[in-house]
């Protein structure tokens, strides 16, 4: 699917970052909140192509898996993203343009007494 299909759906952009640097799309569970999203409800993100703006979730059998949707299943991503965007409503939203990966500027230097 594509990135802008995920947006869609969720309803919200993604974060720069995400069009920026593939390693936003890594399986690893501390990486955000929404890779914990779709790693728990039974998929890994594969075949990122950052030029496409496109990835393909697949199910992982070592997972857990939520149910599937109810009502007819749109195509092999419905589940995943149906799970996302469950799990993301009522979340905090930032501005669109708002990059929390990036760097403030600001410096934060502890004192040692």
């Amino acid at each position: 699917m594509t990135f802008r299909q995920i947006e869609a759906l969720i309803g919200a952009p993604l974060p720069p970052a995400a069009a920026r640097h593939r390693a936003w799309w890594s399986n690893n569970p501390d990486n955000s909140a929404i890779t914990r999203t779709w790693r728990g409800a039974g998929y890994r993100a594969f075949q990122v192509d950052m030029v496409a703006g496109t990835l393909v979730f697949r199910r992982d059998p070592g997972q857990a898996s939520a149910p599937p949707a109810s009502g007819t299943d749109p195509g092999p991503q419905a589940g995943i993203l149906a799970e996302i965007r469950a799990r993301l409503g009522g979340t905090v939203r930032t501005p669109y343009g708002v990059d929390l990966t990036e760097p403030t500027g600001e410096v934060w230097d502890a004192e040692i007494q």
